[in-house]
C-alpha cells in the first residue's frame, strides 16, 4: 500500500499516507507478535493443566476462560483486518481520520482483554507470559502513534482547507450569513453528538450487562 500510495500522490496528499501507513504498519507489526506469544503462552497454560488429559478437556473444565480467550483473541485479530482497511480508505480520501481513532482504541481494548484473561491462567515467572506482557505494551505504544499521527494529519488536513478560503474577500453582509450558519451547524453536531453518546450508552449497557467471561473461573 505504501508503494502504490508514493506513485499515486504528491504533496500533502503523499504526507499524510506515509504518515498514516507508516504508523499502521508498525502497529501491524506489534499486534502480530501479540498474537504469536498469545499463541505460546496458551500452549503452555493447556500443557500445564491438561493433568494426564487432553486440551479439549481443560478447555471443557475452563470453558469460561476459554470463551474470554477466544472472545479477545478474535477482537485482536478483527481490529487488525479492520485497521488495514481504514488506513487504506483514509489514503485513498473515502474514510475519516476519527474511524482510525476508533479502531486503535480498540485494538487498545481488546489487547487488555486478552493480557487479562491470560493473566488469569498464566505462571506468572513464565517467559511466554513475559513475552506477552511486553507485546502488549508494544501494541499501547503502537496504537497511540497511529492516533497520534491522525490527529497529526487531520489538523493538516483541515488547516489546508482553511488556507483556500480567503475570508477577507467577503462582504459584511456575506460574513454575518456565513457567520450564522456556521453556530447552526455547530448546534446541530453538538445536539447529533449528545444523541450519538446516548445511543452507545444503552447499547453498551445491554451487550455487556453482566458479562464476566474475562474474570476466569471453569
Amino acid at each position: 500500500i505504501q508503494n502504490a500510495t508514493r506513485q499515486r500522490y504528491t504533496g500533502l496528499e503523499l504526507e499524510v499516507g506515509e504518515k498514516i501507513l507508516g504508523s499502521c504498519t508498525e502497529l501491524m507489526a506489534c499486534v502480530r507478535e501479540l498474537i504469536l506469544s498469545s499463541a505460546e503462552l496458551q500452549r503452555e497454560i493447556v500443557q500445564s493443566g491438561q493433568a494426564g488429559g487432553t486440551a479439549t478437556d481443560f478447555y471443557k473444565r475452563h470453558s469460561r476462560w476459554t470463551e474470554g480467550l477466544l472472545s479477545a483473541a478474535k477482537a485482536v485479530g478483527w481490529g487488525a483486518s479492520t485497521l488495514v482497511s481504514t488506513a487504506d480508505d483514509v489514503v485513498s480520501g473515502t474514510g475519516k481520520f476519527e474511524q482510525l481513532e476508533v479502531t486503535s482504541h480498540e485494538i487498545a481494548a481488546s489487547t487488555a482483554q486478552l493480557v487479562a484473561a491470560s493473566r488469569v491462567k498464566a505462571d506468572k515467572d513464565s517467559p511466554n507470559f513475559n513475552k506477552v506482557m511486553g507485546t502488549s505494551k508494544s501494541v499501547a505504544n503502537a496504537t497511540a502513534s497511529v492516533v497520534a499521527a491522525s490527529k497529526q494529519c487531520m489538523k493538516m488536513t483541515e488547516e489546508s482547507k482553511l488556507v483556500a478560503v480567503d475570508y477577507s474577500q467577503l462582504s459584511a453582509v456575506q460574513v454575518k450569513r456565513l457567520d450564522m450558519e456556521m453556530q447552526v451547524k455547530i448546534l446541530e453536531l453538538e445536539n447529533e453528538l449528545t444523541e450519538e453518546r446516548r445511543r452507545l450508552t444503552t447499547m453498551r449497557k445491554m451487550h455487556y450487562h453482566g458479562d464476566g467471561t474475562t474474570n476466569g473461573g471453569s
